[in-house]
């Protein structure tokens, strides 16, 4: 079993809050990591159990009564079980008598949102991050804040980079040897969500057109959202194609990156950026492979800041930073494709290069970002395939992609 460093977040959360909730796709590892967090010591009730869940839709009352504690897997099969547990926590407000899982967001939910609206908290569980699969905690987002200089361990270039990257970090698709076999792993695993997730969250009136829909969202991953460009080719108005993205962001498939903004610069984009959550389900959706890289390297580029963002996004979970994730991009171009925000306000920009070469060109848009945030600029960094620390001027550093799973 790999480790999974937002246990001790969980654990933390489970010894002073009612209700846990662990948050994430399918296939993740949630439910692994809440059977061994359980351990045989209060029940384990999966609602992908055809009679389990049944019972919990039929009375979710009296599904819940009686239960001291217990663990709740793929909760949001049965929502109705949330306003159970909200009064059976609100007559005993024990902490850590619940811990759910859900393959949903349930705060997309109102009635979830406000039923347990100080009661319940959230840590959402990615596929495994590099550094977790090589066991190695990163420290790299509580350094960058602090305003430490990078730093690189156990480096993974070129070749080798490219196939960590294009693996993803799904449990099930890194066992698998040969790519095909990863690749169709991916492809089932999209018409599973569809067929069963994406029907339990919502009423889709073309639900045949979802799968099409997510091959046309994985061409533009990393680039501005424009729902009415994205829904032309499959005939969807931008309102259609507005609610059927947000149902995959519900399912933690995609992700939209909001721009960050400021008052001091009014020249901003005011478009999200798309993010698929796993690069290696990306590569899978574009059909890239290593083969293909190694004969088109422009191929890479999209997956590998669909990687660093993912890693990120994972990084945070265990880091002793509360971030907001941005994108920045005025309306002269200048943009940082990942901006980082610590609940103190103080800003990390990270930029993402596929090749092995960096040059001070590469720092315009952090240089903007950096003039717009002042004094709560702490650091920007261009990440690139290379094993050297390299300054450019005040708090700024071409540093390796293998920052992303060092200390």
């Amino acid at each position: 079993m790999y480790p999974r460093f937002a246990r001790s977040r969980i654990e933390e959360a489970l010894a002073d809050t009612r209700v846990v909730l662990i948050a994430g796709p399918r296939q993740s590892g949630k439910t692994t990591l809440a059977t061994d967090l359980a351990a045989e010591k209060v029940p384990f009730l999966t609602l992908d159990d055809a009679t389990v869940l049944r019972s919990a839709t039929d009375d979710p009352v009296g599904f819940i009564r009686g239960l001291d504690r217990a663990v709740i897997d793929e909760i949001q099969r049965a929502p109705d079980l949330l306003l159970a547990i909200k009064s059976e926590v609100d007559a005993d407000k024990t902490p850590g008598r619940f811990l759910l899982t859900g393959s949903a967001n349930l705060m997309t939910i109102p009635k979830v949102a406000d039923s347990l609206a100080g009661r319940m908290e959230i840590v959402r569980l990615l596929p495994l991050s590099q550094a977790e699969i090589l066991g190695r905690k990163s420290g790299f987002i509580d350094r960058a804040f602090s305003g430490q200089t990078p730093v690189a361990e156990h480096i993974i270039l070129g070749d080798d980079l490219v196939e960590t990257v294009l693996s993803g970090g799904y449990p099930e698709a890194l066992g698998r040897k040969r790519w095909a076999r990863k690749q169709d792993w991916y492809h089932d695993y999209i018409d599973a969500i569809v067929q069963r997730d994406v029907r339990d969250i919502a009423q889709i009136e073309q639900l045949a057109i979802m799968p099409r829909l997510l091959s046309v969202l994985a061409e533009h991953s990393g680039q501005l959202v424009n729902y009415s460009g994205i829904g032309a080719s499959l005939g969807l108005n931008h309102v259609t194609t507005a609610k059927y993205l947000h149902i995959f962001e519900s399912l933690y498939l995609v992700y939209s990156l909001q721009p960050w903004f400021t008052n001091r610069l009014k020249r901003l984009t005011k478009s999200p950026k798309l993010h698929f959550l796993d690069a290696g389900l990306l590569a899978a959706m574009r059909d890239i492979s290593p083969d293909i890289v190694a004969k088109d390297r422009t191929a890479f580029g999209p997956i590998l800041e669909t990687f660093v963002f993912s890693e990120l996004r994972k990084i945070a979970s265990w880091s002793e930073q509360r971030c907001a994730f941005w994108h920045f991009r005025d309306k002269d171009r200048n943009e940082v494709d990942i901006v980082l925000e610590n609940r103190r306000g103080e800003i990390v920009g990270i930029e993402i290069k596929a090749s092995a070469t960096v040059s001070a060109s590469d720092f315009s848009g952090m240089r903007k970002l950096a003039e717009a945030c002042g004094d709560k600029f702490v650091q920007g960094l261009v990440l690139y395939d290379h094993d050297q620390v390299v300054p450019f001027g005040d708090n700024m550093f071409a540093a390796p992609l293998s920052c992303l799973w060092s200390a």
